[in-house]
């Protein structure tokens, strides 16, 4: 049986010590794991410009897996809102758009009224939002960001790092792929109804990568005068996920050249490890059960990400049952994990469940079993 594969990702012109970057800060990031592959003066205090949006649309995702907000609830722009600057998509006062239409304008648009729109829809207020975003980012460790508006138009004190944006760009992608839904439209239109009548407005995306990068993604743009070209940008080949966060860039080919440099140095760079041998991998003892033991399955493959070059060949995987597990058990009950290691050192884990139902043991089980357990312990010994 095929335990498990590995595909080494190769890119052309790769580099021996690292890609070449002209911008003044950047950071190379694997998704799945969190490992930086490159980076450079990845922990100075910038202007993010509308990179900020990526926790924006973290906060939206949120919301929307708590049930605070739908899809299809209609938010009302305020006159502050509507007051934005910027990239934008024109939202008059009063006008009214669905959550998904306003996560396609912050998305797409990079649009500065739909951010505080849906702001002000979730809590109330855009200061209470912020509030909200610099917890979410303390949450995540992100230890060099001060957020002081939703949209991340220049403001004093408005500041975080390459890592501290690939940090929530990994927390967004991870937990909500939906996401690339949205990242990856690259012309749509929106309808706005208002007094004046109804109109159509395009929308183009800001990332232009989605159209040059074969392997693009998503996610988010930004440039202001204070912040230079700056991009958080995802790629995924292979089963690989790629963060790569520029900041500061003279210019946006700068920003987008960049971006593709440190992108392909770590397709080049990553080996991707997939076990997908996931049924009947360990026979769990169930104590009061019809039947003794219960089998098990991995719940799903297990993937693993080398940004090191170790040879992958060498992965080892270990059961660890779940003790005392008792009856009934139902199907898909958690039954242990199982654990993996390279060069003696644990990589990850993957969870059991029990592939199978069992019942609890009645009187005339436990009886028959003692009988029968008696009568073979007698031939034994005749």
């Amino acid at each position: 049986m095929q335990l498990a594969n590995v595909f080494t990702l190769q890119a052309e012109g790769q580099q021996t010590f690292g890609p070449e970057i002209t911008s003044p800060s950047a950071i190379l990031m694997e998704a799945a794991g969190g490992n930086v592959i490159w980076e450079k003066d990845a922990d100075t205090r910038r202007a993010p410009a509308s990179v900020t949006k990526v926790m924006t649309l973290l906060l939206i995702f949120d919301a929307l897996e708590e049930g605070k907000i739908a899809l299809e609830d209609d938010v009302q722009t305020s006159e502050y809102a509507a007051s934005m600057g910027g990239s934008q998509v024109f939202l008059e006062p009063g006008e009214t758009q669905t959550v998904d239409t306003l996560i396609k304008c912050i998305a797409v648009a990079s649009a500065n009224d739909a951010c505080v729109a849906m702001a002000e829809y979730i809590s109330g207020s855009e200061e209470a939002f912020v509030e909200q975003m610099n917890q979410r980012a303390e949450g995540l460790g992100m230890v060099n960001t001060h957020f002081v508006n939703c949209n991340g138009l220049d403001t004093d004190g408005h500041e975080t790092t390459a890592r501290d944006i690939a940090l929530m760009s990994r927390e967004l992608i991870i937990h909500y792929p939906k996401i690339h839904e949205y990242s990856m439209i690259w012309m749509d239109t929106i309808t706005h109804v208002t007094r004046k009548g109804t109109s159509e407005f395009g929308l183009t995306n800001t990332n232009k990568l989605i159209r040059q990068y074969a392997y693009a993604t998503g996610l988010k743009t930004g440039s202001t005068g204070n912040a230079g070209f700056c991009v958080s940008a995802t790629a995924e080949k292979d089963g690989v996920e790629l963060i790569a966060v520029i900041m500061g860039a003279d210019n946006s080919k700068d920003r987008f050249q960049d971006a593709v440099k440190l992108l392909d140095y770590g397709f080049g760079k990553c080996t991707f490890y997939v076990d997908d041998a996931v049924k009947n991998v360990a026979e769990v003892p169930v104590t009061g059960g019809i039947q003794e033991e219960v089998s098990a399955h991995m719940a799903g493959e297990f993937h693993y990400v080398d940004t090191t070059g170790a040879d992958l060949s060498q992965i080892r995987r270990k059961v660890e049952v779940r003790k005392g597990l008792r009856a009934p058990v139902g199907k898909g009950d958690p039954a242990g994990e199982m654990v993996y290691y390279l060069n003696g050192k644990e990589i990850g884990r993957q969870k059991l469940v029990a592939s199978e139902n069992v019942g609890r043991m009645r009187y005339t089980d436990a009886l028959e079993r003692t009988m029968d357990r008696f009568f073979l312990e007698n031939a034994k010994h005749q």
